[in-house]
């Protein structure tokens, strides 16, 4: 069959790489796509959130699958009209992907489920959150409602750091209308995970777990980016407490989205906090993380495609088994200088012909220029993801990989993975 995948960042790359190895794949296009995405695939020149030109290319191409990379497809409905045109899609209807698009949609859903979160309240006036605030000693975390790119979130030490957070986002409208509605919840201690379920709309499977890195500096300094590294499975973490999170986290949402009319397909991540008194969801997101998915899907040993499929279909019940390689993937983002503030775009990409052989690279602002080749075309340009015996073997083979990546301003975190080398 022929796969549209929908989307342009390294997590799409990945997603399109894994697809090519199916033996039920004969073509795969992407859509946009990017500078490494072409090298596997077709790119076609539909935007992500262009609905209408999506469904006329899969109706053209006769496509077996549509999978929703980014959360913008999810938001601007085209699994809902991609359904609708009669095409097995591997992504949430709009309505399903508001536990990621609206972060007060996400709390609710949880307080009715019974899904352990931290304790929330709603603001749409600065006072008003000011005083839950402060009755918190200004220990708490204050999110934009709506997308905003991964950088609508502050994480607050006191009541000083909370006041700016809630004027740029309430008054100043940093994040405009994203920003307009604002969650602050109370702040919670202890190691991140986020989890990998699949859902067909009634079921739910764990597909896996990873560790991501948010700061853009090392020892976790620096603004919220997107995600500058990660690594799966990460240290320290027990595989009962992953495979408990199917019935008290991911079965209960797509359980009570079920009872609200809301039939979810596709992939759940769950980010958790791993507090002392259990796992805590931070939020859900509608869609693979990126950059987790370049460490997840390279250590995935099932068929991509046929699992996919039958979250598409309904049929979980009858997907084959997941089975995931015991090896440590360790993925290193290289970013532009600036980001995730302001940065310069159009830089020529060495390095690439010299990946040391093992590492792989999944591409996401790169583009192809006339006469010049491969160019920065974003803030995150590439991944570069190793699979390693061990944590510290994966770890080095990803920093090789990475230090080879050069345009002007390129930076990576060294700490990637660290911990799980340190113990």
């Amino acid at each position: 069959m022929k796969v549209l995948v929908v989307g342009s960042g390294a997590r799409e790359h990945a997603l399109a790489w894994k697809c090519v190895q199916s033996e039920l794949t004969t073509r795969v296009f992407v859509a946009p796509g990017n500078g490494g995405t072409g090298g596997l695939a077709r790119n076609v020149p539909i935007a992500a959130d262009d609905v209408a030109g999506l469904v006329r290319f899969a109706k053209a191409e006769r496509v077996g699958l549509v999978v929703l990379g980014p959360e913008s497809a999810v938001a601007a409905g085209a699994g809902d009209a991609l359904r609708h045109a009669g095409f097995p899609v591997f992504g949430p209807d709009r309505d399903a992907g508001r536990i990621e698009t609206s972060k007060s949609f996400a709390k609710e859903l949880m307080r009715r489920a019974d899904v352990p979160t931290a304790e929330f309240g709603v603001f749409g006036e600065v006072e008003a959150a000011l005083a839950f605030a402060r009755e918190r000693g200004g220990r708490v975390a204050v999110k934009a409602d709506g997308l905003a790119l991964g950088k609508g979130v502050v994480v607050c030490s006191d009541a000083g750091e909370a006041e700016a957070a809630l004027r740029a986002m309430l008054v100043e409208r940093r994040f405009g209308l994203a920003g307009s509605t604002v969650v602050v919840e109370e702040r919670l201690e202890g190691p991140e995970l986020s989890v990998f379920a699949l859902s067909d709309g009634r079921g739910v499977r764990i597909l896996g777990h990873a560790r991501d890195f948010k700061r853009a500096r090392d020892g976790d300094l620096g603004p919220t980016t997107g995600g500058m590294g990660a690594y799966s499975p990460p240290a320290g973490v027990e595989e009962a407490l992953v495979a408990d999170t199917a019935a008290t986290i991911f079965q209960p949402v797509v359980s009570q989205l079920a009872a609200d009319g809301h039939e979810y397909r596709g992939v759940l991540y769950a980010g958790l906090m791993l507090t002392k008194d259990g796992p805590r969801v931070i939020e859900f997101n509608a869609r693979f993380g990126d950059p987790e998915a370049q460490v997840l899907l390279p250590r995935l040993e099932s068929d991509l495609v046929a699992l996919m499929l039958t979250c598409a279909r309904g049929e979980l019940e009858s997907a084959p088994e997941i089975r995931l390689s015991e090896r440590t993937a360790v993925g290193i983002v290289v970013a532009s200088g600036g980001y995730p503030e302001s940065y310069e775009t159009g830089f020529r990409i060495e390095g690439l012909t010299s990946i040391p052989p093992g590492v792989m690279v999944f591409h996401a602002g790169t583009r192809y220029a006339p006469g010049t080749g491969l160019v920065t075309a974003g803030g995150r340009v590439v991944t570069c993801v190793a699979l390693g015996p061990d944590p510290a073997r994966a770890r080095a083979a990803a920093l090789a990989g990475a230090g080879r990546v050069r345009f002007p301003g390129a930076y990576h975190r060294t700490d990637i993975a660290q911990e799980a080398v340190l113990g």
